[in-house]
């Protein structure tokens, strides 16, 4: 997959196309159901019309250019992640624009000649609510409106789930309440947190049940806090296990606020400090609570261990 990024103006001209491109058109986070709709339709298009694929997505958040918020803004796919989701649909070409003060001046036209015309854009596919241009006043009708028979356009219609629409917004509120099987029904596969193994505390080793320390990658989305059935990418292979989401009031002060994802990998015993990790989110097996001593703790480690193994032995991919 060729990854082409582009700031305007001065990239542009760096970006000559000479192939012609069936493009998908969309910020994309998480690459849920609704997204791949769209962007398997642009591949269709190209496949019908021998173009190549294409994805234009944007860097970063609009809304931190945009100022509307003041919080950290986290992903559900950062742009690595999203590239690497990306390539696994098999996507030709993906274009990384990014998102400037500058860039979201532009007027629907300047955008039309800059990032479809000026990229030989002969398709282009959006959803249903796509805008673009200065305060959005771009939307598809007028995609179309000002084509002047250069491109032609797809609309994808709402895509839901249980009649509701699906959207990044509505996972993101399943992952704030530890709703994986919902998130993985809209997302069409398991949420994944990419990150690197660092040394913890190493208490879970004492009590019998060591944990991997996994830092995550900046700018990612953490589910709530509490345990998890899990499955863990190390060395390029998948391994069950449980994962605590949290503080560990049963140790720590309550004032300290630092978040852990610790992941006890089962029937695994190999050094991984350094290693980098992707963990896969499935099902949330409690909250996390304090408790009244060790040996209170190990028991009830021990059950969620037990739940996690007869949770994945359930799970029909």
């Amino acid at each position: 997959m060729n990854v082409i990024h582009l700031k305007y103006p001065h990239q542009l001209k760096q970006a000559a196309q000479t192939t012609a491109y069936s493009l998908a058109v969309g910020f994309f986070d998480g690459v849920h159901k609704g997204h791949q709709a769209v962007i398997q339709t642009a591949i269709n298009k190209a496949q019908e019309h021998g173009m190549q694929s294409a994805v234009m997505t944007f860097d970063p958040h609009p809304s931190i250019v945009l100022g509307k918020r003041n919080e950290r803004v986290f992903y559900i796919t950062p742009l690595q992640q999203k590239l690497d989701t990306l390539k696994k649909l098999d996507v030709d070409t993906v274009f990384v624009v990014h998102f400037t003060s500058d860039f979201a001046r532009l007027s629907p036209e300047d955008f039309i000649q800059y990032f479809i015309r000026d990229l030989n854009v002969k398709h282009v596919t959006a959803g249903f609510d796509y805008s673009f241009g200065a305060f959005g006043k771009g939307n598809m009708e007028l995609m179309q409106q000002l084509s002047n028979g250069d491109y032609s356009v797809t609309v994808v219609d709402k895509q839901t789930d249980a009649d509701e629409k699906i959207s990044s917004t509505r996972i993101r509120k399943a992952l704030q309440d530890g709703n994986m099987e919902q998130v993985r029904t809209l997302l069409g596969r398991a949420f994944e947190v990419p990150g690197i193994v660092v040394h913890g505390d190493k208490r879970g080793r004492t009590m019998g049940f060591p944990t991997a320390n996994v830092q995550a990658m900046e700018g990612c989305f953490t589910p709530a806090t509490g345990v998890y059935a899990v499955q863990i990418l190390v060395q390029n292979e998948w391994y069950n296990g449980v994962c605590n989401v949290g503080y560990k009031p049963t140790f720590k002060n309550p004032d300290d606020k630092k978040l852990s994802i610790e992941v006890h990998i089962l029937n695994f015993d190999k050094n991984i400090y350094g290693e980098e990790v992707v963990v896969g989110w499935y099902s949330r097996i409690r909250s996390e609570r304090k408790f009244n001593g060790i040996d209170e703790l190990i028991t009830q480690i021990e059950l969620d261990k037990q739940q996690a193994i007869q949770y994945f032995a359930e799970l029909s991919y």
